[in-house]
């Protein structure tokens, strides 16, 4: 048989190490060139917000038996959301966007709620309305950056968000016995953390 290279073994491990705080990172320093600087990234994205995006990987990995694909979605998902992040901190925003800026963080907090619930409280999952409140929040959030960002932040935007509101990826996350159970506990620990603290 031939041998494979001596690189296969490390480069599979280094490959299956995944930090969605080294992607802010990279993101930010891409989008603010030299301007970036580690403490910015850091307020972006703290260790409860990495922990949860770390758990949304593992579930997306899970479902799709995919790296590629869910390291994209993630990818996706944080370049979005720091390109918004400095939008916002660059006061970019018109009032009737901020209007909408508003609409989507109470759409997500609504979201996480109805999220958290699903989890503690025995039968009362409903995939509909968690997949729906997810394509609300994609709306809402194109709508923000309609002006702001190009199609393909847009095509982004739609990418995270129509992955996470599959139906039959809720339906495993959810199903008891399923190893979808340890990841989703932990995303609504840190969703309960961001709540409590008002970040959320």
């Amino acid at each position: 048989a031939r041998k494979q290279p001596p690189c296969v073994s490390l480069c599979t491990a280094h490959m299956e190490t995944f930090s969605s705080r080294n992607l802010a990172l990279q993101a930010e320093k891409k989008i603010l060139s030299r301007m970036a600087s580690k403490s910015m990234a850091n307020m972006f994205i703290d260790d409860t917000s990495s922990e949860i995006l770390d758990e949304l990987y593992r579930i997306s990995k899970e479902y799709t038996q995919n790296r590629a694909e869910s390291q994209k979605v993630l990818k996706n998902l944080i370049k979005v959301a720091v390109k918004i992040s400095v939008l916002y901190r660059n006061n970019r925003f018109s009032e009737e966007e901020l209007g909408w800026a508003e609409a989507f963080k109470h759409k997500l907090h609504q979201g996480a709620m109805t999220a958290i619930s699903f989890h503690e409280v025995d039968f009362t999952f409903e995939k509909a309305v968690l997949a729906e409140i997810l394509q609300e929040c994609r709306d809402l959030l194109l709508k923000l950056v309609e002006k702001h960002l190009t199609p393909k932040s847009h095509g982004r935007i739609r990418h995270v968000f129509d992955h996470f509101a599959d139906p039959e990826l809720l339906v495993r996350a959810y199903s008891p016995g399923e190893p979808y159970q340890p990841h989703l506990k932990k995303i609504c620990a840190g969703l309960n953390r961001l709540i409590d603290e008002g970040r959320l």
